[in-house]
């Protein structure tokens, strides 16, 4: 297995306490701050200017988490969508400014859509087909900054529905993401597959993974090692895929951990 230097997502906050661990190798890092609530909704000129300074040495790949909170990129209220690209565009702004080349959008999936596909069968090419025409703009701004979009799994129950999404729309400035929490969330609770076949499902197709530990009960963000979650096979399964995709530890406490945390997975021979 080839094992893969490992990024991590920050905010202004935390990124100075691993500046050096971020740097040396030069690991990949997720900018967080943007996508908090109200961020692009206003003047935010300062967060960049701070964000430039802080990163001056670091030389490897960045990105972005986009805005998510309250938008449904698959809402079928032309005036809403309207809202959605906008903000989504918005974000896009910030990840050019920054030099990021990814940034991650939330889907619009859910377990009710997977219970009910047959139930409802207008729902889900309804679904799809207005999720295809708020991202067509988006991807269209996206191409002109060298941005990738990646959708990331969240309360997803069926492993290919993004994947479905992506294939159709076919842009190649969007891909699949996956977190390993959510899918071990929906596992757990909505007895939905494994985080491996959420993996297998995206093969040709994943652009981005977010690499954190859970419960299998709620959205615990731990490092990897403090859960549940079996990381040999989810190595496994990413080391099969014949794409790289671009892994991110998203912990939420204690990054001064992660170096710790990184030589563990290293010493399991899965990371570095």
């Amino acid at each position: 297995m080839t094992l893969p230097l490992l990024g991590t997502a920050v905010t202004l906050k935390t990124y100075p306490l691993i500046r050096d661990w971020i740097c040396g190798p030069g690991r990949a890092v997720e900018i967080q701050d943007f996508c908090e609530i109200g961020v692009l909704e206003h003047h935010h000129s300062d967060l960049l200017s701070e964000w430039k300074k802080q990163l001056d040495g670091h030389h490897g790949p960045r990105g972005i988490h986009g805005p998510f909170f309250g938008l449904d990129i698959s809402t079928p209220d032309t005036e809403v969508r309207a809202v959605v690209q906008k903000r989504m565009c918005q974000g896009l702004a910030v990840a050019e400014a920054l030099g990021a080349d990814l940034m991650v959008i939330h889907s619009p999936f859910n377990h009710w859509h997977q219970l009910n596909r047959t139930n409802y069968p207008d729902v889900y090419p309804g679904l799809m087909d207005a999720a295809a025409a708020c991202l067509g703009p988006v991807l269209v701004r996206a191409a002109d900054v060298g941005c990738t979009l990646v959708l990331e799994n969240c309360d997803d129950t069926d492993p290919a529905a993004r994947v479905d999404l992506v294939r159709e729309i076919g842009h190649p400035n969007l891909r699949v993401s996956i977190d390993t929490g959510h899918a071990d969330i929906c596992h757990g609770r909505y007895d939905a597959p494994h985080v491996v076949d959420y993996i297998a499902a995206a093969a040709g197709y994943l652009g981005h993974v977010h690499l954190q530990d859970v419960d299998g009960y709620a959205d615990r963000h731990w490092h990897p090692g403090d859960g549940r979650i079996a990381w040999q096979p989810v190595f496994s399964a990413l080391a099969a895929l014949p794409e790289h995709p671009r892994l991110t530890l998203e912990v939420r406490r204690d990054l001064e951990r992660l170096p710790a945390t990184v030589a563990r997975l290293e010493q399991m021979g899965l990371a570095c």
